[in-house]
């Protein structure tokens, strides 16, 4: 009976991986029609409005109030949501979607280096090789195993992709301040309040004339992209990948994070790329380099037993 919840759960993972690995060439597609402030403010400001009433109808109204955390909430959700979407998608329109996919991939490993710099936490000599592996694999695609900073070099771009993942890393290792909040109830108020900062920050960018709003005929032409975005991305796949890992745990569950860069990868090949050796050889680095370390520092834990926050690691919204 046991293997039935675990094949749903997987299913779950499996959806959410591969909606997230298409998600960054949906938002590709979209950023030839609004900028990088405008697209996070049109994904984060529905995507927030459906996250309350699922909360307010699975938990209730008194849910819906902060009690206190109104501030870490608020700075939490800003780094996670306002971060990883504003220069995630700042490099995105100039990099590549299987480039911000096989970054989203590290991010297991950047968990590892935020707790050692920050906690204190050094992570075994496994792990360490690891992220070594897992980065030069990055770098071989990121360049076509050519260093190469020239104008044409996206290197500047996928910056600030990484630096976006860097925030969203932030954000679920700072669930752990908020252990009283269900993952559903810690996820629909800080992207609520990380939507108030994207808003404001897109309003700034504008009347500084860093942003552009977009015009009426243009909101006509990307309604399908933004629903993608919006509602699949930032809403399903996260209450699936919330659901899974409360199942398998975050041990089991975070291998799943590997199918989103294959996902980007085969829609590349899909669209017409053609991949190199040397990036092909990078995904593999970086697939087990993930998978080694994983398999070989896992804790025979179950769900139940995931450390504080731990379940609330929300991959990426």
């Amino acid at each position: 009976m046991q293997s039935m919840p675990n094949t749903r759960a997987a299913g779950m993972l499996v959806f959410t991986t591969v909606a997230w690995g298409a998600m960054f060439a949906v938002a590709k597609s979209a950023l030839g029609t609004l900028d990088a402030f405008w697209l996070s403010t049109w994904r984060y400001i529905p995507a927030a409005v459906v996250m309350l009433a699922i909360l307010w109808l699975v938990e209730g109204r008194g849910s819906l109030s902060p009690r206190g955390a109104l501030l870490r909430l608020w700075v939490l959700g800003s780094v996670g949501f306002a971060g990883f979407s504003i220069l995630g998608f700042l490099g995105l329109a100039e990099s590549r979607p299987e480039h911000a996919a096989i970054l989203v991939a590290l991010m297991p490993l950047i968990t590892s280096l935020m707790n050692w710099v920050v906690r204190g936490r050094r992570p075994g000599a496994l792990t360490l090789g690891a992220t070594i592996v897992a980065f030069a694999g990055v770098v071989l695609v990121i360049t076509h195993g050519r260093l190469d900073l020239s104008a044409g070099s996206t290197l500047h771009a996928d910056a600030l992709v990484l630096a976006g993942v860097t925030c969203w890393v932030a954000y679920t290792t700072g669930a752990a301040a908020l252990p009283q909040f269900s993952p559903l109830r810690y996820t629909a108020l800080s992207m609520s309040l990380g939507a108030v900062t994207i808003t404001g920050v897109t309003i700034a960018a504008t009347v500084a004339g860093i942003a552009h709003p977009p015009a009426l005929d243009v909101l006509r032409v990307v309604p399908l992209e933004m629903v993608y975005l919006s509602l699949v991305g930032g809403v399903m796949a996260v209450l699936a990948w919330n659901a899974g890992i409360g199942i398998l745990g975050p041990a089991n569950g975070v291998l799943f994070i590997n199918l989103v860069p294959i996902t980007a990868f085969a829609i590349g090949v899909a669209q017409g790329h053609r991949f190199g050796a040397s990036e092909i050889a990078g995904v593999l680095m970086v697939i087990g380099a993930l998978v080694i370390n994983n398999v070989a520092t896992r804790e025979p834990v179950g769900p139940a037993a995931a450390a504080p926050g731990t379940r609330r690691s929300l991959g990426s919204a």
